[in-house]
């Protein structure tokens, strides 16, 4: 697709603090159910926490990852997909698409859902039950006025209310041996390893590191929400609205980017010192101590029990040695809130991933009009659910299995984009606003570690 030249006006003067909440805490919300919820305390439950330590380390990756996707975006007013494109990178719209829709439409984390949901009400698990909660996800999107709004005050509910209390059980059931035992973690220190114990499945321990926080292509729909929210030069930018119930908007997917004035250069740098606060408390020092205190909370009910668990099952054990050491309401508001917290996950996945299809579609050509734009986000939001259903009805119906099979793949996107965002802002941006060595030695090491492990990863299987 041609693209129009960026245009020039002044950067916008920067949000408080308080105004810039919300689009980490979509991010956030898409590891929940993912990573935090199921992967790391899977993995606590089996082998201890001496492994902690990825999952704090993967956090901390995708942290600088997403900073120097919201610096393009924050200087530009366009998303990454549009300025990888400018780059004459001619594939990356369809790349973007089936890197995203290959690995997301294998709708594990529904399923885990509607797992719980059947241990809950008492009734034998069926794919039927996740296939209701897909529907009912897709309800919920193609009628909400505006999608950005949509997933951020939902998500952001989701968090207050469920995060705190997950704390609260964890601190609630450890002993002072147990935070030893997390200390000692997070060096690397297990019961019997360092690092990392023998007999662990590379796909798994890859899968949760890649869900140390959103995941895969996830992480670039960041670009997408902080333009829509108005950070920096994304005030310029229009939001997808519901084509049932929404005002239509002018959507520009060209960006407009300042003048290297003294006073627009000071304000991208006050920008920029907010947008780091913002995500490093919402979405790396929340996400972090959201999965060390599940993990925790999994050891301590399960691990060295004698309690064989495999796949989601490790939560529903979670559930029973809660009631029998507290209450069986306590143990039932612990399922729900988990099967919640799983079902906003899947619920925000499907708007992030139609948001980053639906713009790499209008890329490719010029022919695809993007006035169209909502239509195309609805069109792959039910492609999605469809695939989903399809999936389901297939015999893949193992939540964890499906989890995996999808953090494995999203691992290898991770390594791929890693390199490109990193080459986009080094080539792309003026040098005043370009990232500093520290940034690009992790951002560097992120996209080393991902494909050392991918490779290891394809390595095993093939």
């Amino acid at each position: 697709m041609s693209l129009a030249p960026l245009k020039k006006a002044d950067m916008p003067k920067p949000l408080s603090l308080a105004k810039l909440l919300g689009p980490s805490f979509i991010l956030l919300g898409l590891g929940l159910g993912s990573g935090e919820l199921i992967l790391w305390p899977f993995l606590s439950s089996k082998y201890g926490l001496g492994i902690i330590w990825a999952a704090v380390l993967g956090i901390t990756f995708q942290f600088f990852l997403n900073m120097e996707i919201e610096r393009y975006t924050l200087a530009t007013g366009e998303s990454v997909f549009v300025g990888l494109t400018r780059k004459l990178l001619v594939l990356a719209p369809l790349w973007f698409i089936f890197s995203t829709l290959i690995p997301w439409m294998w709708p594990g984390i529904a399923a885990a859902s509607a797992r719980l949901i059947a241990a809950l009400l008492g009734i034998e698990y069926t794919p039927f039950i996740a296939i209701l909660l897909l529907l009912l996800m897709g309800v919920i999107l193609t009628l909400g006025p505006v999608l950005y709004k949509t997933q951020e005050k939902l998500q952001r509910a989701v968090i207050l209310l469920g995060v705190p209390f997950i704390f609260a059980l964890a601190i609630y059931f450890s002993a002072p041996s147990d935070w030893v035992a997390v200390g000692e973690g997070l060096i690397g220190k297990g019961e019997g390893f360092w690092f990392l114990p023998a007999g662990i499945s590379i796909a798994t321990f890859l899968g949760a590191f890649a869900y140390s926080g959103a995941g895969g292509n996830l992480n670039l729909a960041q670009s997408l929400y902080v333009k829509e929210k108005g950070y920096g030069m994304g005030k310029f930018s229009g939001h997808i609205t519901s084509i049932i119930t929404g005002k239509k908007e002018k959507i520009s997917l060209e960006g407009t980017t300042f003048k290297l004035t003294a006073a627009n250069l000071n304000r991208f740098n006050l920008w920029w010192k907010r947008v780091n606060i913002e995500h490093g408390v919402v979405f790396w020092a929340t996400g972090a101590i959201t999965m060390i205190l599940l993990s925790l909370l999994a050891y301590v009910t399960v691990f060295g029990k004698g309690i064989e668990v495999e796949g989601i099952e490790f939560i529903i054990k979670e559930a029973e040695a809660i009631g029998m050491q507290t209450s069986g309401l306590l143990a039932t508001i612990f399922l729900i809130t988990a099967a919640i917290m799983l079902f906003f996950t899947q619920f925000s996945v499907f708007g992030s991933t139609s948001r980053i299809m639906s713009e790499n579609l209008c890329l490719i050509s010029k022919s695809i009009p993007v006035n169209k734009l909502p239509y195309y986000f609805y069109g792959f939001l039910w492609l999605q659910i469809l695939a989903g259903i399809f999936v389901l009805s297939s015999g893949f119906t193992q939540p964890l299995q499906l989890v995996i099979i999808s953090a494995v793949l999203n691992a290898f996107t991770m390594f791929v984009y890693s390199g490109l965002v990193l080459w986009l802002n080094l080539t792309s941006l003026p040098k005043q606003i370009r990232p500093s060595r520290i940034r690009v030695t992790m951002v560097g090491a992120a996209f080393v570690f991902y494909g050392v492990f991918s490779a290891i990863t394809i390595a095993n299987y093939f």
